[in-house]
């Protein structure tokens, strides 16, 4: 393992870290509180500013991942691609790497929407195909549109827009310049050290928290959710408001734990073993479940993912439905931008720019494609051999149904489903860790966060989750919501890479000091 300490000596921009945490902490608790004193109220603003969020960025957003990729993927096959950032070697095995960039970044969505997407685009398909290709619901055509719109919103685009510029852009700032691995940063090559320091840095990091804890409580709160579900449909749980919150209770301390002893202990190892529960699982389905349609299904829909990618990127006819599939997962994701990509550049010293955006722009998104069909197409392919066998539970139910009543039509289904929500509870605390890891390094000086940060905001995420929890579908329903309006500020910030990145590249290769463009900040020498 290499030396974890910057190429050059850090700059400092102390005094704004206790800022962050002022800002950041002080908005949750606000949020915890007008939830508790009247949720119906804060639904209202939250459906508003919702509303205002896709009516006038959900274009925009389209455009702006669309874009990502594209630049992204340019870079990775021009010359600049073969360019290595921050030392001659990794600092992790290509394994360890990959594992910790799947597990972060899947988190519940790897199973929870792996399970349910598919299903509910068959069921209902996308409005694109059924203009286009006059799919009907529930009919054996409508398998590949709802195959093809799920690797949509899990794929190339999506995982892009999670730091294959963005990542490179903050190692190049951070290992060559001597910039921390702060949000801000990536605003550096637009406004020079003006952002660095005093409050706009300190509101930057603030927008890019609040986005990222809004997007770790909604997956723990669906997998208390999920897991308290699966109980009762196993076990005969009672079905009591308190058993989701007693599933957190137990995720915490897992996630807390692996946050605390840091990178190279606890999140690589969880992700290690999360990525190889998947893997067996995945085998497992092959073998024993329909494997025939299973290939087929990934086969076909890549084809049509692939052949529709602009079209399914850009589609706009049908606000309402766009409002609660491609531009909530968009919003999502996008929250999620700035924090992963200080995570990608933390794990990614010593590789290529080729290397950051193949795993990010492609091989990841062709991984998670392959398990939304090896998950999701079995569930359709049982719903086509019998009608209702995995809509009626997801009808009925919602996420938690669809996993739970697929994974009881393959052979040893109990052991499986059980299985499957060890796999949907590790995927959480995966998420979990890294991003408690990270927003604690957001308000940390150096690489690594101090422990009382991390103990403080793992805490945090859970006691949310579990509150939100508590009220009833509303918290969670209006957190979800929340999610979309708080990525309107996180988007302006990623704006930029889809200049700089290439822009800084190009000085790193010419041998200039990446990151020396900024408006009004000369060249440092």
């Amino acid at each position: 393992m290499n030396d974890p300490s910057p190429a050059v000596p850090e700059r400092d921009i102390r005094g704004n870290e206790r800022t962050v945490l002022f800002l950041s902490g002080g908005f949750v608790l606000l949020f915890i509180l007008f939830a508790a004193l009247d949720l119906d109220g804060l639904s209202a603003v939250v459906d508003t500013t919702f509303g205002y969020a896709t009516q006038y960025f959900g274009a925009y957003w389209q455009l702006l991942l669309l874009a990502t990729f594209l630049v992204a993927l340019v870079m990775a096959f021009s010359p600049l691609g073969r360019l290595r950032v921050g030392n001659d070697a990794p600092d992790y095995s290509t394994f360890s790497w990959l594992a910790m960039i799947m597990a972060t970044l899947l988190a519940g969505g790897g199973v929870f929407w792996a399970a349910a997407e598919p299903i509910a685009h068959f069921m209902d398909p996308s409005p694109l195909f059924v203009a286009e290709l006059g799919v009907e619901g529930g009919s054996e055509e409508a398998a590949v549109p709802a195959l093809a719109q799920s690797f949509m919103h899990w794929g190339f685009l999506a995982w892009s827009i999670l730091g294959a510029l963005t990542g490179g852009m903050l190692m190049q700032l951070h290992y060559h310049r001597g910039w921390p691995l702060k949000p801000r940063t990536l605003l550096y090559p637009l406004f020079g050290e003006r952002i660095m320091h005093g409050t706009p840095g300190a509101i930057v990091d603030t927008f890019c928290v609040i986005a990222v804890v809004a997007g770790t409580v909604g997956p723990l709160g669906f997998l208390g959710l999920q897991v308290a579900y699966g109980l009762r449909e196993l076990f005969n749980a009672p079905d009591t408001v308190w058993l989701p919150a007693a599933v957190l209770l137990a995720v915490i301390p897992i996630y807390l734990f692996s946050a605390i002893t840091g990178l190279n202990r606890g999140i690589r190892t969880l992700s290690r073993f999360n990525v190889m529960l998947a893997l067996g699982l995945a085998a497992f389905i092959l073998l024993f479940g329909p494997t025939a349609f299973i290939v087929d299904g990934f086969v076909q829909g890549m084809g049509t993912y692939v052949d529709n990618l602009v079209p399914m990127a850009t589609f706009r006819e049908d606000p309402a439905w766009l409002d609660w599939w491609t531009v909530f997962f968009w919003g999502w994701f996008m929250g999620y931008g700035p924090l992963m990509a200080i995570f990608v550049a933390r794990i990614s010293r010593g590789r290529t720019i080729r290397q950051i955006v193949l795993a990010m722009s492609v091989l990841a998104p062709v991984a998670t494609c392959f398990w939304f069909a090896i998950v999701g197409g079995s569930g359709i392919a049982f719903e086509l051999a019998a009608p209702g066998a995995i809509s009626e539970p997801y009808n009925e139910a919602g996420l938690p149904a669809a996993m739970m009543a697929t994974a009881q039509q393959l052979p040893l289904g109990t052991l499986i489903a059980v299985l499957f929500l060890v796999l949907t509870t590790i995927f959480v605390a995966t998420t979990s860790d890294s991003m408690t890891y990270t927003i604690s390094l957001t308000m940390s000086e150096g690489d690594e966060p101090s422990t009382w940060l991390r103990v403080f905001w793992g805490i945090v995420l859970g006691v949310m989750a579990m509150i939100l929890m508590l009220m009833g579908e509303g918290g969670i329903t209006a957190l979800q919501s929340f999610i979309v309006v708080t990525a309107v500020p996180v988007s302006l910030i990623l704006l930029p890479s889809l200049w700089y990145a290439p822009k800084m590249a190009m000085q790193l290769a010419d041998g200039e000091e990446p990151g020396a463009v900024a408006v009004g900040a000369a060249p440092e020498r």
